[in-house]
């Protein structure tokens, strides 16, 4: 949608107000105990078209020193799940993998409705990560830009079956909920409204802490 709802962007502004994001990491394995995937020729998020991923013609960042960040380790630390565990009403925290390819920390929550993906891409500074950025754009099918207020100041776009993608400063985010079913948890959420509400409160714990 070109043009979000004024209620949707409260959301996005809200979500930036949260607290706790100090322990956002969690529980989630240290940069070196990360698993550590044979990296492929494109990294997770470059993708094949019919989806919200990319096609390997993507342009990829240059490849960062060492394991993810501690910013990368957020996606799959303690405000993403408990997000999860508000939204979908769940009893515990969903099972999660990740692993560290291509200067791409991603992780993998495990609900029953499907995989649902947050990838970092990680480049070398933030011209990088724009240039990237603005290829998984092109190659996105069905990629419509989230402008004005629900952007939070940061290139961002979404995809028809559910991806949402941000760039800031080095960092590409993507959550992509392509394989969960259209609507999902006891509010009947849609699979883009969940995947933007988990991109603000990922955004929401870089700006706090950079």
């Amino acid at each position: 949608m070109k043009n979000r709802t004024p209620l949707l962007a409260s959301l996005a502004l809200s979500s930036l107000l949260l607290s706790g994001c100090a322990t956002a990491a969690g529980s989630v394995t240290t940069p070196s105990e990360v698993s550590t995937a044979p990296a492929p020729a494109a990294s997770h998020e470059a993708a094949h078209t019919g989806s919200g991923h990319h096609s390997q013609g993507s342009a990829s960042p240059a490849t960062t020193a060492g394991g993810p960040s501690a910013a990368a380790l957020m996606v799959c630390g303690d405000q993403p799940k408990e997000r999860l565990r508000s939204i979908l009403d769940l009893d515990s925290d969903p099972h999660t993998i990740n692993t560290w390819a291509n200067s791409t920390f991603t992780c993998t929550y495990h609900l029953d409705e499907g995989a649902l993906a947050i990838s970092v891409q990680e480049a070398a500074d933030k011209a990088s990560a724009l240039k990237y950025f603005n290829a998984m754009q092109a190659l996105a099918k069905d990629a419509t830009p989230i402008q004005g207020l629900a952007n939070l100041g940061f290139p961002a776009y979404e995809t028809a079956d559910g991806s949402a993608v941000f760039q800031k400063d080095s960092f590409v985010l993507h959550v992509d909920a392509t394989d969960l079913p259209a609507t999902l948890g006891p509010e009947n959420i849609t699979r883009n409204a969940l995947a933007y509400q988990l991109s603000t409160t990922i955004l929401a714990c870089w700006v706090e802490h950079p």
